[in-house]
């Protein structure tokens, strides 16, 4: 997990790439004087302090930092400090965790693993901790820059191995700069570092439930190997990077309600405005709320055979959706909306799960009760090529 730190000059990814071993002391300085991020703290932590005598509770966050984060010098002591807050939500959030098909995939080899895209910070979190379950390296993250408004957050995720994807730049000519440069980032890190990477499948969370990739997204992993070569196929190109795909499956999704207050506004009028933190607390909501049981499915690289982004888009999504586990609220939700009866399988549906399902959408409005059983819906029709 050692982050080595090149020379300026050739460092072209300084302003994308995760932080490295010599910067981590400046930034976790940094972080335990940033008012933002004191506040934010406080806000969760000690709200009543926080409203009433706001520069002790900030002072009283920045020692709490200091604290955490004492006698971490690198990005492995940073990771294995989040590892044990990681054991800590998996025994209280989730009901089990099962991972297949990690022993398929070299554990010292590097590949980009391509994953179906449900929580903000999860997916990737979960992905990390099988691989640091199994002895293996953690995987450098893809995050758009959407996501990093706040200088402390940019920080945090960088810390912790995530490089940023533009979403934000202006004009043709300086996006196409930019995926160039991030193309060749990703390049350099799984042929040059050997150190494994994790995208999401398209830009967002699959929302409605529905899994699905963005052939976009090939296009611009392989910019770099074709830029250097006119002559280089597609599939040349995607064989190299060693695309793997990922499945993850929540039984329960901890950010549903909000999901489909957001679908359902998308419905009715066309636009949904997000508020100014809803990014950061569909993080804390995700991290922190149960999730029932989660399985997380390692597939097999892509080989030069899938020779267009189309095709590639297709495998990875075949893949994806072979290695989603239907769980029982799945099924259930389905029966609530009366579809598909055909694709209804209840056999493992016990009593208990029927009460826990009922108990959720007792919580939820009766207008966004068809968006919510929807997200659970969905990925039954799906598997069952029944979603357009």
């Amino acid at each position: 997990m050692t982050e080595t730190h090149d020379t300026p000059a050739a460092d072209p990814w300084a302003e994308i790439r995760p932080y490295q071993d010599d910067e981590v002391a400046e930034v976790l300085e940094r972080l335990a004087h940033d008012p933002e991020l004191l506040n934010a703290l406080t806000r969760y932590r000690l709200p009543r302090l926080s409203r009433f005598v706001p520069r002790l509770s900030r002072l009283l966050a920045s020692v709490a930092i200091r604290r955490e984060v004492r006698g971490v010098t690198g990005v492995n002591d940073f990771q294995m400090r989040i590892a044990s807050y990681m054991e800590r939500m998996i025994r209280t959030s989730t009901d089990t965790f099962r991972v297949e098909g990690l022993d398929s995939l070299d554990p010292d080899t590097a590949y980009l693993f391509i994953g179906n895209h449900r929580d903000i910070s999860l997916d990737p979190a979960f992905v990390n901790y099988a691989l640091y379950l199994a002895g293996r390296d953690t995987v450098r993250i893809a995050i758009g820059d959407n996501l990093l408004k706040k200088p402390y957050v940019n920080d945090l995720m960088r810390l912790n191995k995530s490089f940023i994807v533009p979403r934000s730049a202006r004009g043709k000519r300086a996006m196409l700069a930019a995926y160039q440069n991030l193309s060749a980032y990703i390049r350099h890190s799984i042929l040059e570092d050997n150190h494994s990477i994790w995208m999401a499948q398209r830009e967002g969370r699959a929302k409605n439930g529905i899994d699905r990739t963005d052939p976009a997204i090939i296009k611009m992993m392989t910019m770099a190997r074709r830029g250097k070569s006119r002559d280089t196929s597609l599939g040349e190109a995607i064989a190299e990077l060693r695309l793997a795909p990922v499945s993850i499956s929540y039984e329960y999704d901890p950010c549903d309600l909000q999901k489909a207050r957001e679908l359902h506004a998308m419905q009715t009028s066309g636009n949904y405005e997000k508020s100014e933190f809803e990014d950061i607390s569909s993080i804390v909501a995700g991290i922190t709320g149960h999730k029932g049981r989660v399985q997380l499915t390692f597939g097999t690289p892509l080989t030069a055979e899938v020779d267009d982004a189309d095709a590639a888009a297709a495998e990875i999504d075949r893949q994806v959706l072979a290695g989603y586990h239907l769980f029982p609220s799945h099924f259930l939700a389905l029966e609530a909306l009366g579809e598909a009866p055909e694709l209804l399988d209840l056999s493992e549906v016990s009593d208990a799960d029927r009460v826990r399902f009922q108990a959720r959408l007792q919580e939820v409005p009766d207008e966004l009760r068809d968006c919510w059983l929807a997200q659970y819906a969905n990925p039954v029709l799906n598997k069952a090529g029944r979603c357009r």
